[in-house]
């Protein structure tokens, strides 16, 4: 039997744990509560009842068992589901968290633990100036990379102390507004384009910030690289497999840190996510631009990505002798004199970078007529087993298909064959020094992707063929106003792989300084000698010798973007009706199913013919209609399905920006995107 005054009392005991530091106070307290109590009065009971006279602004209730904040101070106890079972834990929203940039170099701040990963994110990159912080997210290191720090951490002798720049006075992380996210019109130019060095009339901006001086070096400079020892001690991705494990530890943008199991003090990599560098400017970007930069390097180093023997050559070259070389010495300099603004101003529109590959304002079209190519080109179809597998004809590119023709007097007739090439894979297959200049392309056909290569005469030609094929894969005509700056982009790559053997260059006195094995991935090292390495580094310098330090940077970044593989990242998957495993590639414009043993292309989906996609979380499925009635479903095996469906309406969101737009993000449209209804 229940005593009336126990039956009519509606009130109970909750237990709260304090996270302060005063040793002599005790932590845990027991409030008498009731339910229709709000969040916001159990926290001023308890303030009241822990009588530490203290700034408790930044505190809120953790629950633990649910894993959730109470953040919604106006909620009752019982509209939140607390009961007497529940132990909550007063603890500071922000809190210290390691991050450890694209530069490899970690850096130690106050983050929100209690805000969505998004916004932590966008107030991250606020304290450390880099722009469009909607591209980068924060990722746990992956298993592999971790068991072989551990492993090299015990086989050195001596202890291993990591250099942390510690930017914990932050104004941005004690809730204040930091610089500005987005490009304005009216923004003062932060950076000098040419070396990157902070603008002297910013230096009064840089002082309420804990970006002065040194840490700004740190970030938007490139330091001397690490020895060949270090790097072989790094972990490299062999396989497909392996690179799917480096993406299956990116954190859910829609939940906070504490409640993806982030303590205080871990370490977390800052990393771009999304490969769709937005309107990088050299005025407002050179933080920015260099991590790109460095995110670039690594990624090349450690094998993230293949390239060929000449790409790595070039990508050596402008890393040897260039940037590590040139930031070192613009660090003492200054460049802002007034006397240069015009030359910067002119430098400037040179160097501005946009995602379709440049400014091509100045480019007039007549409209009314869509240009045409029409040249002898060699076909090449490797699956046919004939004699003659190479054969000259007369090809004709026109809106986004490729027609060939016996000879050029039977183009008016019917064509032998027209390949359509929107949604085909492209991909150049070129050696220079051999003057090969073919082109790959993977056309989606019913039972998967039919492969066929167009071999050109020279570098003209193939740039011309090449710009149009791959405006062709996204749909559009070379009547775009991004095909010359395509061909212009494709003509200038191509001329900095083009060197020939200089015996000066060899005997260059500044290759007895140089360590190879720092600029080349393991795969070449192993091939050459040090000393044939260092000669034929040198022979690629000299096409990039006279390049400005942001603008070697920038070369960098569109060497690495015209790579195949550029901007995929993989996940092991099994398609629905499928009984074996596929890697799926995840592109800034396409899914890409890949044939996880032998690494070819199996079909390819393009975003742009996407009708809807949802999450079956029940079975963890991710299920996408495509236009021309094709749909397809998945598990994925090597990461939570709500990863890669977040890269799809990531990489959606990010397609609506615009450079007009000097407002906020919308960030309830990229959760709406990107959040799936869990």
């Amino acid at each position: 039997m229940i005593s009336s005054n126990e039956y009519g009392s509606h009130s109970w005991e909750l237990l709260v744990t304090v996270d302060h530091q005063h040793e002599e106070v005790q932590k845990e307290f027991l409030l008498r509560v009731t339910g229709d109590l709000h969040i916001g009065g159990v926290m001023l009971k308890l303030v009241e009842q822990i009588k530490i006279s203290q700034d408790w602004s930044d505190y809120a209730l953790w629950w633990e068992q649910k894993k959730c904040w109470l953040l919604k101070t106006h909620w009752t106890l019982d509209k939140c589901g607390v009961q007497a079972d529940a132990k909550l834990f007063f603890t500071t929203q922000h809190k210290m968290l390691r991050l450890r940039l694209p530069n490899m170099k970690t850096v130690r701040l106050k983050v929100s633990f209690s805000s969505v990963v998004f916004k932590a994110v966008s107030d991250i990159c606020k304290i450390l100036n880099i722009r469009r912080s909607e591209e980068l997210s924060l990722l746990k290191q992956s298993e592999d990379a971790l068991k072989k720090k551990k492993k090299k951490d015990k086989n050195s002798k001596e202890p291993v102390t990591e250099d942390i720049l510690n930017l914990c006075n932050s104004p941005v992380s004690s809730g204040l507004s930091g610089s500005p996210g987005l490009y304005s019109k009216t923004m003062t130019p932060i950076y000098d384009p040419i070396s990157g060095t902070p603008a002297s009339s910013t230096i009064t901006w840089f002082s309420d910030s804990p970006l002065t001086d040194q840490n700004c070096s740190i970030l938007a400079f490139s330091h001397p690289n690490c020895s060949p020892e270090t790097l072989a001690e790094m972990y490299q991705p062999r396989t497909l497999a392996d690179k799917a494990k480096l993406n299956a530890g990116w954190l859910d943008s829609s939940r906070s840190l504490m409640e993806q199991g982030i303590l205080e003090d871990d370490q977390l990599l800052l990393r771009f996510k999304y490969y769709t560098f937005f309107d990088l400017n050299p005025k407002y970007d050179a933080v920015r631009i260099n991590q790109i930069y460095e995110q670039a390097r690594w990624a090349i180093l450690l094998e993230e990505i293949d390239c060929t023997e000449e790409e790595m050559l070039i990508f050596a070259a402008l890393q040897a002798y260039h940037v590590s070389k040139l930031s070192l010495s613009s660090e003492a300099q200054d460049f802002t004199c007034e006397s240069e603004v015009d030359e910067v101003e002119a430098a400037l529109s040179n160097l501005e970078v946009t995602l379709e590959g440049g400014n091509a304002s100045n480019i007039l079209e007549d409209i009314t007529d869509i240009p045409k190519l029409a040249d002898n080109l060699r076909l090449v179809r490797p699956r046919k087993l004939s004699l003659k597998a190479i054969k000259p004809y007369w090809f004709v590119f026109k809106d986004t298909s490729v027609s060939y023709f016996k000879n050029k007097e039977s183009a008016q007739g019917e064509p032998i064959e027209k390949l359509n090439l929107k949604g085909c894979e492209v991909v150049p297959d070129v050696n220079v020094a051999a003057k090969k200049f073919a082109i790959k392309l993977l056309i989606p056909v019913a039972d998967g992707m039919n492969e066929v290569y167009l071999r050109c005469e020279n570098e003209n030609q193939y740039a011309r063929w090449m710009a149009a094929c791959l405006l062709a894969s996204k749909g559009k005509t070379m009547a775009d106003s991004s095909y010359h700056p395509e061909v212009h982009k494709i003509l200038s790559f191509l001329k900095m792989k083009n060197w020939t053997m200089s015996p000066q260059a060899v005997s260059d006195p500044e290759s007895i300084d140089m360590k190879p094995e720092c600029f080349i991935s393991p795969r070449y090292t192993k091939k050459y000698k040090s000393k044939q390495l260092a000669a034929r580094i040198l022979e690629a310098h000299q096409n990039v010798s006279q390049m400005p330090l942001v603008e070697a940077k920038l070369r960098f970044i569109q060497a690495w973007q015209s790579l195949p593989e550029f901007g995929l990242s993989y996940y092991i998957v099994r398609f629905k009706g499928s009984k074996k495993d596929d890697v799926l590639g995840v592109s800034y414009n396409r899914l890409i199913r890949i044939d996880i043993a032998t690494g070819d292309p199996i079909t390819t989906w393009r975003f742009s013919n996407m009708k809807q996609w949802n999450v079956n979380w029940e079975i963890r499925q991710v299920a996408i209609e495509f236009d021309q009635n094709v749909s397809i479903a998945f598990t994925c095996l090597s990461a939570d399905c709500k990863i890669i469906h977040e890269y799809i309406g990531g990489y959606i969101f990010l397609s609506t920006r615009s450079k007009d737009q000097n407002e906020t993000l919308d960030e309830d449209l990229f959760h709406k995107l990107t959040g799936g209804q869990e």
